[in-house]
């Protein structure tokens, strides 16, 4: 039984709170957050304890944490859950700065823990299910991949302000996934983008509309598709669900979990390289 604290109690953290209670190999011992009363709902929801920072990696009976704060929050929260020696699941991006996220990295292995980063799309049932047919020859040589991602609505304006911008926020994902679908790591990226939807995030400084072509050493070309349903809390709700399931088996296993802080660190620097090749408007080589 793998026992856990949750950092955050808000809208992911409410996700990943529900998964860990439902894994019969898991248990959620505590939830910090810096709201109290969010986390005193969901700790009451789940049947767990809120707790402090400070206490919950101190306690010998906590192993592993899961980080859903603020991305702010993140690298730190990363280091001190690692020099506890506690295993570590981080929401994305691990910070928005990458030189931060690779000393954080460092950390986590002078530690030897655990740790994984949360790129729930790899485990989505039909991304997994298309990226076991190309690794299998079932769909022939990849030429091109096509992935897109639209949210309903634009997010609220207090978000987009230290959300990092669509770039490192939410397209991360879809850099995560063409680097896992294409087997191989871009060489050259260019994007585009503009204010088409909202001018109030243009006001905010972050842009709503983007596209971005990655080219590979092969040869191959993405523009960063499943028919996506009205937001991705629904879309990738069994995704959220097993990668969860992913890091409890990889704990009782004793195997590294992926995707890991790594493939966290090359999504961010792709994300960079895209928001460097907005503002130059060339492509950008890597």
């Amino acid at each position: 039984m793998i026992s856990f604290c949750q950092f955050g109690a808000g809208r992911i953290g409410a996700i990943h709170a529900e998964n860990i209670v439902r894994h019969p190999g898991a248990r959620l011992a505590a939830i910090v957050d810096v709201d109290r009363d969010a986390a005193e709902r969901l700790a009451t929801r789940h049947g767990a304890a809120v707790g402090t920072q400070a206490g919950v990696l101190a306690d010998p009976g906590i192993d592993a944490v899961v980080i859903s704060s603020s991305t702010d929050t993140h690298a730190d929260l990363v280091e001190a859950a690692a020099r506890a020696g506690k295993a570590v699941f981080c929401e994305k991006p691990l910070d928005l700065d990458r030189r931060r996220a690779e000393a954080c990295l460092a950390v986590v292995g002078e530690c030897g823990v655990p740790l994984m980063v949360g790129f729930n799309r790899r485990f989505d049932p039909h991304f997994a299910r298309l990226e076991h047919q190309l690794r299998n020859g079932r769909v022939g040589q990849v030429e091109l991949v096509s992935i897109t991602s639209r949210d309903p609505s634009p997010p609220p304006l207090a978000y987009v302000r230290v959300s990092g911008g669509l770039f490192r926020d939410m397209m991360i994902h879809d850099f995560d996934m063409a680097r896992w679908l294409l087997g191989e790591e871009p060489v050259e990226i260019f994007a585009a983008a503009s204010v088409l939807v909202d001018p109030a995030i243009g006001e905010a400084g972050d842009v709503d509309t983007a596209i971005v072509t990655l080219r590979t050493r092969a040869g191959a070309e993405g523009i960063v598709g499943d028919k996506p349903q009205r937001f991705f809390l629904e879309r990738y709700a069994e995704a959220y669900r097993r990668e969860l399931d992913h890091f409890v088996d990889a704990l009782t296993r004793n195997t590294p979990p992926s995707p890991g802080g790594g493939d966290g660190v090359k999504a961010l620097a792709l994300a960079d390289a895209a928001l460097q090749s907005l503002a130059t408007r060339r492509a950008v080589a890597l």
